[in-house]
């Protein structure tokens, strides 16, 4: 069945979703906050600026007006950045369908609230079935159709069925659960990890570190998702450890390369004032503090990065107090 679906976000997952979803046969508006950027993608039918070289099919339509990429939709896919989240669903919320499944495609916490991002949707815009989409992908290797295997979260089954059979495809699966929490909590937290892991790559601590820095700090994201109540094994799935093994090893993490940079010496703001996409992982680390504060959830690991963050340590010294720390049975 073909459906017409509205990608907000001409990021580079919004464009890479854009480009898979019109690749297998639906009608597909792509919607971007920059105009020039717009402009750009309508004139190469490719994204310069967020993935260069992959070519945007020609059932994608490009716009800069939210309400005609989300008017007569059936499926709304939010592909935008944590902190636009809600600003952008609240602008497009008068003109989306009644009957329209909406697709939360983004991986973070929003400060203030703590609210997960299937929180925010539902706040505004109400009424509607939300879907979670997440697990182990890069946009990049999903725009070329290499294959994946992502989890489509929801309350409401029948939303979560009919997402797998709109986005299914020869290089692309979908595995259905109705643990939402635990969806966006491990595809949140994992990137505060991921900050860490590439610390410990670019200071140079060698494998037997890094792959204590996984193991412990799956513990630690199970601990604060069950404390919200997720379920642990949803955490040992593809939104959480796949998720995490990915953006933890993989060279096209952005927040593995902000840990390898504050690895090397440079600081978080000479870092990401040369960094064109967003790290989803710097700001969730206070979220996921703060959560960890209102539930007496210790997070080691997320306190040590974000004391790394703030400039209040260095990362060798936020590894020695984590190496130091009390000594303990592990499933304590």
């Amino acid at each position: 069945m073909t459906e017409r679906i509205a990608v907000l976000g001409a990021g580079s997952w919004g464009t890479a979703l854009a480009a898979h979803c019109a690749r297998i046969g639906h009608d597909v508006r792509l919607w971007g906050r920059d105009d020039a950027l717009v402009r750009d993608i309508i004139a190469r039918r490719e994204n310069p600026r967020y993935l260069p070289g992959i070519d945007i099919p020609p059932a994608v339509a490009i716009t800069a007006s939210v309400g005609h990429a989300v008017r007569d939709a059936s499926m709304i896919v939010a592909a935008i950045p944590s902190h636009g989240t809600r600003a952008v669903l609240r602008a497009a919320a008068p003109a989306i369908p009644e009957t329209a499944v909406i697709v939360s495609g983004t991986k973070g916490l929003e400060t203030g609230t703590l609210d997960r991002m299937s929180q925010v949707i539902a706040a505004e815009i109400a009424g509607r079935a939300i879907v979670v989409l997440s697990g182990p992908t890069f946009a990049a290797e999903v725009a070329r159709g290499l294959p994946a295997a992502v989890v489509a979260a929801s309350v409401e089954p029948d939303a979560a069925a009919r997402v797998q059979d709109a986005f299914k495809g020869p290089a692309f699966r979908l595995y259905a659960t109705d643990d939402v929490a635990g969806v966006e909590f491990g595809g949140a937290l994992k990137n505060v990890i991921a900050i860490a892991a590439g610390a410990v790559e670019g200071l140079g601590l060698g494998h037997n570190a890094m792959a204590a820095l996984i193991t412990r700090g799956l513990v630690e994201m199970s601990r604060l998702a069950s404390a919200e109540g997720a379920r642990r094994d949803t955490l040992s799935g593809l939104s959480g450890l796949g998720d995490l093994v990915l953006t933890c090893t993989g060279d096209l993490s952005r927040n593995r390369q902000v840990g390898i940079e504050l690895g090397r010496g440079r600081t978080l703001h000479d870092i990401l004032s040369h960094m064109r996409m967003v790290a989803e992982g710097v700001r969730t680390t206070h979220a996921a503090l703060a959560l960890g504060a209102r539930h007496r959830v210790e997070l080691p690991i997320a306190a040590q990065m974000a004391a790394v963050l703030d400039g209040r340590t260095s990362p060798r010294d936020a590894v020695e107090a984590l190496m130091l720390r009390r000594q303990r049975q592990e499933a304590e």
